[in-house]
This record gives structure tokens, sequence and C-alpha cells, in this order.
């Protein structure tokens, strides 16, 4: 047997949950969630409390590192990465354990420990992270860019660095598909920022930061910083939209093949070198990728030769895109209507909290471009009018308002994933049931759950 699904691996775990919610759990039917991968857990138990004046210290933990080790443990040895559980008190008053396994058709909720996006077609992404850049006619480098003046620049900043040869950067383009432009090449020319040659010197790489305005990556780590170099889940990605305004420097996009990748800027942010500039933009530009953003990036310079010789401080945005037209939220903060949202180009219709009575559908019934659809529970008067929404790649609604769909055989085929959105206080066996029911509709891996009874 798995050791993943033996009861011993848990028992540890087991006793901090009782220990901590034993009043809850003296009611049947109470329960307790939580999920533990190998870097992280949630665990429905109090973090300790040292005593005043002094700091948390790991012995304060341990208990919990033993259990939450345990079964991390379990997950290495069954080549998995995460489990999610449940502890709930049964009729009976005896303890039972669900471990949930939530298999390859499901993502990892944010708010709930069990269930995020169902994917319902293997592979599928979003629409933006299908999206691939616009063409510019006429695109041409900056005025500035001058990839002899950034050699000569640096070699004089760095005169001891170690450049990489002819043929190593025929290497780097090989493996990335490209061809680097000359200013990429001009740089690692003069140093192809390889850890190895510093020798663990740290103020070799802090010269080379310095001289050049951002965390170099070395040449054998350039990379492209397209759509799936960037992931993120449907629940959240189903929401972009790219849009690229007509004087926009930088294309809208999750990311392009035209993005390459060369430095950090020490906070996260990636710089890349953008041969598929906006409109009003210039090839082979700085942009940075901010990585707490999901699309989009920003423009730093108009050339490598211009960041490095000027040094321009900070970069800036065009536009957001999560927006009217395009994108569009009708709850009691945004839009008070479904009329005040359609347009024609709507792709995104997110329905929150509202005074009011439930709202209709119908006025954005055949819109061309509507993808997703995002309502929460008791928000939609009639959940049948989703069928004239033809469209949908992706659709998240309360338990109820799914019931209503099956019943009715009214799913949308055209999705590519699905969401169940739960308020409150529910259990979660009767939310994996339902998460069952669509995914066997397309026939997919269901979610596995196994039942161990403590006996106590």
């Amino acid at each position: 047997m798995s050791q993943i699904h033996d009861l011993a691996t848990w028992e540890p775990l087991l006793r901090l949950v009782r220990g901590a919610n034993a009043e809850q759990l003296a009611a049947p039917g109470s329960c307790f969630t939580g999920q533990i991968t190998l870097g992280s857990w949630t665990l429905p138990a109090p973090q300790p409390r040292p005593e005043p004046g002094r700091a948390l210290q790991v012995a304060d933990m341990q208990d919990q590192f033993t259990a939450v080790e345990r079964v991390q443990d379990a997950l290495r040895a069954d080549g998995a990465s995460s489990v999610s559980y449940m502890v709930e008190t049964a009729p009976d008053g005896t303890t039972r354990l669900h471990v949930v396994d939530l298999g390859p058709a499901v993502e990892h909720g944010v708010v709930s420990p069990f269930v995020g996006a169902l994917l319902l077609i293997e592979g599928a992404v979003p629409e933006p992270w299908r999206r691939l850049p616009e063409d510019v006619p006429g695109a041409t480098p900056a005025p500035s860019a001058d990839p002899a003046l950034l050699e000569r620049t640096l070699r004089e900043r760095l005169p001891d660095a170690i450049g990489a040869t002819e043929e190593e950067i025929a290497e780097a383009e090989a493996r990335l598909g490209v061809a680097l432009p000359d200013e990429l090449k001009a740089l690692y020319r003069v140093t192809r920022a390889r850890r190895q040659d510093w020798g663990g010197d740290y103020a070799a790489a802090e010269r080379v930061a310095d001289a050049v305005g951002c965390e170099l990556f070395s040449l054998d780590s350039l990379y492209i910083a397209d759509a799936a170099s960037r992931p993120c889940p449907w629940q959240f990605a189903a929401g972009d939209a790219v849009v690229t305004a007509p004087d926009a420097a930088v294309q809208g996009l999750v990311g392009s093949p035209g993005w390459i990748a060369f430095g950090d800027n020490g906070g996260g942010d990636r710089l890349a070198l953008d041969l598929t500039p906006g409109p009003g933009g210039h090839k082979g530009q700085v942009i940075v990728i901010d990585h707490e953003r999901t699309i989009g990036a920003g423009l730093r310079a108009n050339s490598l030769t211009d960041m490095v010789i000027n040094r321009p401080s900070g970069w800036h945005r065009d536009r957001d895109a999560d927006s009217p037209p395009l994108v569009a939220r009708v709850n009691s903060h945004y839009l008070d209507s479904v009329q005040a949202a359609a347009h024609p180009e709507l792709e995104v219709l997110g329905i929150g909290w509202r005074n009011g009575e439930p709202v209709s559908l119908a006025p954005v019934v055949g819109l061309p471009r509507l993808r997703t659809l995002t309502a929460i529970p008791g928000t939609l008067a009639d959940p049948l009018e989703i069928a004239g929404l033809t469209g949908l790649e992706y659709l998240s609604l309360g338990p109820e308002d799914w019931r209503v769909l099956l019943d009715a055989g009214a799913v949308p085929r055209s999705l590519s994933a699905a969401h169940i959105e739960v308020q409150g206080e529910q259990h979660p066996l009767p939310i994996l049931d339902l998460a069952n029911e669509l995914l066997a509709l397309w026939d997919r891996p269901l979610i596995g759950r196994t039942v161990l009874d403590t006996g106590r």
C-alpha cells in the first residue's frame, strides 16, 4: 500500500489537529482541511506563541515539522508533490481522515485546499497565453543603439572580464533558436558573466552588475521569455486580456518569442531585449517583465546602449489591460449592470457582490469575443442563459448554478477549464463530487479520495 494512504503516516498530524480542535471535532459533521506539498503546508492548528519577549524558535514548531515531514517523506516515496486532506467527525463520533488526490486534471485551490480550476482539455491554456505578437512593419532599432560604443564602454568599466567567444555566442543562438541582436553580442563579448569565471568573488559579480545596470545572466542562462515561461493558474489567467494601444512601445503580451531575457533588476523582475516591439517602440528596446503581474511588460530603455550609458531610472508601463471594454467587473465597486459591460470587444465578464436583484446575461448573449465568465453564488437570475454564451472557454460558478447546468445537460461544451466558486463554510465532499461530475463530462481523470478510519 502507498505510504500516503497508510494511517501511520498521518498519526502525528492527526494528534495535532485533534488537540487544537477538540471542542469543534466533538460535534459530528465537523471537519478541517489542509494541504501538504514538498515545500509548504497548511495545517488547521494554531501557531505556537513564544514567551513574551522571545522570538519564535524552531523548537516551538517541532511538533508541526515532525508531523508534516512524515507526510512529505511519504510523498517523495510515492513520487508525488502534494496531497490534500480532510479530518472530520463521523456520525458515530469517530474521526475519519480523507486523503485527497487531485490528479492531473485539477489545479490546486487558492482559497480552498482542494479544488482550483478543473482542466477539461489537456494542455489547454487561456487565450492570452496563446496570443503571439503582432507584426509591426518598419520597426527598427532606436537611434541610440550603438553596439561599438556599448562594447567600448563596457571594456572600460570591466577591463579584466572574460568575454564569450564567437563559438559560444553561436552555441547560445542555436540553443535559443534566434539570432542575438548586435548589442547583446557586444555585451557578452566583454563578459560572459559565468560564476566560475569569478571564482567565488562576489565583488566581481557586483562590478558586472554596476557596469551593465542589472544582475546579468550568464550567456548560458539567456532564455526566451515566451508565454510558457510565465505560467499562471487558470483561475487568474482567464481574467487577463491582451491590450496593445496604437502608440504602445511594448505589446501587452504574456510573453513573446522575441523577448530575450538577459538579466534581473534585483527585485525579481526580468529584463529582456524586445525584438517584437509595439507600434511606438524600437526593435531591441529593453523591457521589464514585472514578476508581480501575469501579463504585459514595461519599457526600461530604448536600447541596451541607452540603458548602459545613460542609466535611465525606473521604467513605465502602458495602460492596464484589466479595464473595460475588454475586461468588465459588475459589482458594487465598478459597473452597476451587465448592460453597462456589454461591448463587442468584451472578453472577460466578472459578476460579484452588488445591490439589487440577480442579473440577466441577456445583454451579453451573442458577443463574439466573450470567453470568460465568473459569477459568485446568487448573482445570476437564470444560469441557463449561459447556453447563449457560445464562445466560453472558462466558467466559474457557485455549486448551485453548476447543479442547474448539470441537471439540464447545459454545461457549455466549449469550455477548456472550469471552477467551482465556494463562498463561506461548505463541506468539501459535495464540492469534490460536483467537480468529478464536471470532469467526467470530458472523460478527464477524476479526483481520488481514500477514507481512513482512525477508530477513535
